[in-house]
């Protein structure tokens, strides 16, 4: 076997100890949903033992709203403090640190009901919520830096599959019958205290990041040393080649702030589609479904709304797993491509069916498949892919900053959704899904024309192919590519010149022979 795409148990060790990580963002993404009704009868006899009177529909709408969007707030400050933490503490002490507020989180939340106190629970989703934005930086840059150029993608998508199946495992937790009930609840949001301390046993045994230690701390013999465990061979020299040329290429940037990302020409094209595909994943509506997912199935009619929910739980995780196994052969491109567009049929479909219900009772069916098939289109593309193709786009040195606008961008859109969205569907009614289409359609077409193929090329040949003006191109072999960044020369030239980014050629040149199986399966999907 190939050792460049070989699997070892140091590699497995470090991957699983990070997306523990990502498991606890979904679980707090999903864990709100199933006990909505208990948590809000908890709110209202708090309300009613400290005024003597019930809460009002608007201030419970109201302290609902924000109990699912507070924990955004959190993302989006956390998202963008990543790289106050990475470059000082390294990316796995970084990822250890933060348990900390897992931990303050659960206390908050696992005794809230006890002291009589919704502040207490609504600061305990904003303190996870940091937490999860962190870990939406910390998670991704890592995975990607430890894992060999073959099975970046294939490893970059278990960031993904952690948090769907962190929300899979908040839908059966958050069950009546297990710990969606009313003298249960606390424990069930306060349970995040178990993954916080298996990721702070796990870590201690994983590695730091190689390319943290050569290129950031310039530690060449920690990093060829944590290289051959991660690796299993002592043959490393292509991976510290790789490494010292980026680190290379770095000494002649100078530093890399965010304003910098928007103001260099090198930078502005990468950054824009990295934000772009950020808003593609949390503006496509999916959270939408995630965070309001039981009250949709009710009203499209379906007797145990909860268990419909489990299933597109179920359907997420799923085709989280069919996209680990096809995104290195079919790209990343052509995947988000056909996740927008069948997220948009499937939405709507979502729109007919929920319009049509009262007149024709058998269309609450066709809503579950259009809600299934939603789900499964997102997982496809939408889902994995913005996380990990941040680090794809940038070299070490904008990395951090691209990873917190990237964040930043993210984290505001879900805040927008999670608290919009209720209010929005008010006042919409069955037809708030067309939004969401108009967005994907916008989406498609953006991600058509502007965005790259970066299967199977190093960091340094995707960030050489922005800084010769052809980001876009991607219908360049990585050979190809290769050569580009080999003379340390060109980029250097490039970079010095602010030589302006072009728009990529006509689309239609992105052929992929791999990419022809995977629309037939699709098709028989």
């Amino acid at each position: 076997m190939d050792t460049g795409s070989k699997m070892t148990a140091r590699l497995m060790l470090a991957v699983g100890g990070a997306v523990l990580g990502s498991l606890q963002f979904g679980y707090n993404t999903g864990v709100i949903n199933a006990p909505q009704k208990v948590i809000e009868d908890f709110y209202n006899r708090t309300w009613l033992y400290r005024y003597q009177e019930p809460i009002s529909p608007a201030t419970l709408t109201t302290l609902w709203s924000l109990s699912v969007a507070i924990f955004s707030v959190g993302g989006m400050i956390g998202s963008f403090s990543v790289g106050l933490f990475v470059n000082r503490f390294g990316r796995r002490n970084s990822m250890l640190m933060s348990n900390i507020l897992a931990f303050v989180s659960a206390v908050l939340m696992g005794f809230s009901k006890m002291a009589f106190s919704f502040e207490m629970l609504i600061l305990g989703r904003f303190i996870i919520g940091l937490y999860s934005g962190l870990t939406t930086g910390f998670v991704p840059m890592y995975v990607g830096e430890v894992s060999p150029t073959a099975l970046r993608g294939a490893l970059g998508t278990f960031h993904q599959l952690g948090i769907v199946l962190g929300i899979l495992i908040a839908q059966v937790f958050g069950l009546d019958l297990i710990m969606g009930n009313d003298s249960l609840w606390p424990l069930l949001l306060g349970f995040i205290f178990v993954p916080a301390l298996l990721q702070c046993i796990i870590l201690p045994f994983a590695p730091e990041s190689p390319r943290f230690l050569l290129i950031n701390r310039n530690e060449e013999n920690k990093a060829k040393s944590v290289l051959k465990k991660l690796r299993g061979t002592t043959d490393v020299s292509s991976d510290l080649q790789e490494m010292k040329e980026e680190s290379r290429q770095m000494m002649r940037e100078k530093k890399v702030t965010i304003m910098e990302l928007f103001r260099s020409p090198m930078y502005r094209q990468p950054i824009l589609i990295a934000i772009v595909l950020q808003l593609s994943q949390q503006l496509s509506g999916i959270n939408a479904v995630f965070y309001y997912s039981t009250s949709i199935f009710e009203k499209s009619g379906v007797e145990q709304p909860v268990y419909a929910t489990i299933g597109s739980g179920v359907v997420n995780t799923a085709f989280t797993v069919v996209s680990l196994f096809v995104v290195e052969r079919a790209g990343r491109r052509t995947l988000h491509l056909i996740g927008l567009a069948g997220m948009a049929g499937c939405a709507i479909l979502m729109t007919i069916a929920l319009t049509l219900l009262d007149q024709m009772p058998w269309m609450s069916y066709l809503s579950i498949v259009a809600i299934f098939g939603f789900v499964a289109f997102f997982e496809i593309g939408p889902g994995p892919i913005p996380w990990f193709i941040v680090a794809e786009l940038f070299s070490q040195g904008p990395r951090p900053a691209a990873f917190a606008v990237a964040g930043l961008s993210n984290w505001t859109s879900n805040f927008i959704v999670g608290m919009g969205f209720q209010y929005i569907e008010q006042l919409c009614g069955s037809y708030v899904f067309i939004i969401f289409t108009v967005l994907l359609v916008l989406f498609f077409i953006f991600t058509y024309f502007k965005v790259p193929e970066t299967k199977g090329r190093t960091f340094d040949e995707i960030a050489s192919g922005f800084r010769q003006g052809g980001g876009g191109q991607s219908d360049k072999t990585p050979d190809e590519f290769h050569s580009l960044g080999a003379d340390s020369e060109a980029p250097a030239a490039a970079a010095h010149d602010n030589i302006p980014l072009h728009h990529h050629p006509h689309p239609g040149s992105h052929q992929n022979p791999a990419l022809h199986g995977y629309s037939r399966f699709l098709l028989c999907v």
